[in-house]
């Protein structure tokens, strides 16, 4: 919306630097943050007024639950502050296209599941939430909405179907049909909702671990959308996508803005209503600027914290079948909870995991010289 003001420079020259995507990317982080910080008091206010805290300690962490006994009366819903943060200032500062529509179109449909989710636990005090089935169907619609809009899209028909894997210099399948494309989307969409969901178990570890992602791809964006550094790089150029630059850019800002409220001791906690939404938007964006792997080295904890419950339910259920009784792999997932279990305390659990994934991050951004 504002970047349009660059069309009228020759009134105000400054005016022109609205062109440029670092300049805006600036300016939406900025914005973001400042929103951020102006409704989160307000929000968090309304939440404790409102009495939006789970109310209980969920006596499936065992032991652990004894822990949260400080933090069962604190709000949840903050994921609101990330969105509103976030869609706000992206609106304002980048540039509509189809990559854009896409990807604030899976972030706000991702978030009403998430704060449905979050409302039946706090509201009428339901453990459970919404139902797999719910969940699976929200995240299903969002994919497949996604998908229609860059098939039928003149901008983004042809790209999105190819599909590129980290240290090839060229696109592995040129062409890919839809189903492979629809498979390959949902999982990419689906698997890292589910993932960000379980790594928002602790104090701040969530978002932390996001900012990292998001700041990475924020410069493969750019570098995606611009024809001489894509050339050089040996990547793919997608035109258009140097915009969700912009949208990495507020992203950082709204996180940063709800991390002052998150960290440790919390006074609001993210829910489903952020974590679910910011899974879906990383993983569309990584998508469309065709880094998809890529993410699965960027976002390497989040991967791991998945993978620790796939393991450790899998696991269970197979000795038990043949054994007849379950037997663990991990003190407790998800990962964070097992070191939680080895005595580590809060803190130092999130700040290692927020090394790590800093860590994650730079192997993701190398692999771009690595061709």
């Amino acid at each position: 919306m504002l970047s349009h003001l660059a069309d009228y420079e020759a009134y105000f020259g400054p005016l022109r630097l609205l062109r440029y995507i670092t300049v805006r990317t600036l300016l939406a982080a900025v914005t973001a943050l400042f929103i951020g910080f102006i409704i989160a008091p307000r929000l968090i206010a309304k939440f404790r007024e409102l009495k939006f805290g789970h109310g209980y300690i969920d006596d499936r962490t065992g032991a652990l639950g004894a822990t949260y006994f400080d933090k069962k009366h604190t709000p949840t819903m903050g994921g609101l502050i990330i969105f509103l943060a976030v869609f706000l200032s992206s609106v304002l500062w980048a540039l509509p296209n189809v990559w854009v529509f896409v990807s604030l179109f899976v972030y706000a449909a991702l978030t009403v599941p998430g704060w449905r989710d979050d409302y039946l636990k706090v509201v009428h005090k339901n453990r459970d939430g919404i139902s797999s089935w719910e969940k699976i169907g929200w995240q299903s619609l969002a994919t497949a909405g996604a998908l229609a809009i860059l098939l039928w899209h003149p901008a983004s028909a042809g790209k999105i179907r190819e599909l590129w894997v980290p240290f090839f210099k060229e696109a592995v399948i040129a062409h890919m049909p839809w189903w492979l494309l629809l498979v390959l989307i949902y999982l990419w969409i689906v698997g890292f909702s589910n993932a960000i969901n379980l790594t928002d178990g602790l104090d701040g570890l969530a978002v932390g671990c996001t900012i990292s992602v998001a700041l990475v791809f924020g410069i493969m964006a750019y570098a995606a959308g611009n024809i001489v550094l894509s050339d050089y790089l040996l990547m793919s150029y997608v035109p258009g996508t140097g915009e969700l630059t912009v949208i990495c850019g507020a992203l950082i800002g709204g996180c940063m803005a709800f991390l002052w409220y998150n960290s440790h001791p919390a006074e609001v906690f993210m829910g489903d209503t952020g974590s679910l939404a910011l899974g879906g938007l990383i993983g569309v964006m990584a998508f469309m600027i065709h880094q998809p792997f890529t993410l699965v080295i960027v976002g390497g904890v989040f991967v791991a914290e998945l993978l620790s419950v796939v393991i450790q339910v899998s696991w269970f259920k197979y000795t038990k079948r043949r054994y007849g009784a379950g037997r663990r792999v991990f003190l407790m997932a998800p990962l964070h909870h097992h070191f939680q279990k080895k005595g580590w305390p809060e803190t130092k659990v999130v700040l290692r995991f927020w090394v790590l994934s800093l860590g994650c991050a730079l192997a993701g951004l190398a692999t771009l010289k690595l061709r």
